[in-house]
């Protein structure tokens, strides 16, 4: 399956590391995960270009939920309705709700989390039967968060084209230097 990132992504911890670019590529993501509208367009105008080959009329766009109802709406809906009308694709986000919440893996480092999407998420099953799927989500870092969605979703038989991210997590070790 093939997963994209748009950009690297730089954690907070190492921005001193950054190029002045990737500095603020970083920061934008970051206003993206807070829902802030300029940068929920700017992500949709990114996905949009990046699409922009491609015909997505019987595409499903559907965002991997966030830890809690309100982060996952703050971050995806707005994003959700833009990108479909930038690229003429269904909106799921109506058909994946969010209840109760989960600890966010990249603050906790518990990703085992993650996997448990089941006890968190409902997704529409009747809906999302037999549709073409494209997986959303803002970072990428090990994968679990993604793959655990992508299986649930398949799961309940949508057929998942890919996932797109905005980062990829860049992950610095002792040597590494800019």
């Amino acid at each position: 399956m093939l997963k994209y990132a748009l950009f690297e992504y730089i954690p907070k911890r190492f921005l001193h590391r950054a190029s002045f670019e990737q500095q603020d590529v970083s920061r934008m993501i970051l206003g993206f995960k807070d829902g802030r509208n300029v940068y929920s367009r700017w992500a949709a105008r990114l996905f949009a270009k990046a699409l922009a080959a491609t015909d997505m009329s019987e595409v499903v766009i559907v965002c991997i939920p966030a830890s809690t109802t309100a982060a996952h709406v703050r971050r995806w809906k707005r994003f959700s309705s833009e990108l479909c009308r930038l690229t003429g694709a269904v909106n799921g986000f109506d058909r994946v709700q969010v209840s109760g919440s989960r600890k966010r893996a990249h603050v906790t480092g518990d990703y085992e989390l993650c996997t448990n999407i089941k006890h968190y998420v409902h997704i529409d099953a009747d809906w999302f039967r037999g549709k073409k799927v494209l997986v959303i989500d803002d970072i990428y870092t090990t994968g679990q968060s993604s793959s655990a969605f992508i299986d649930a979703m398949q799961a309940v038989g949508a057929d998942v084209l890919g996932a797109l991210f905005l980062g990829r997590t860049r992950l610095f070790r002792k040597a590494d230097r800019y």
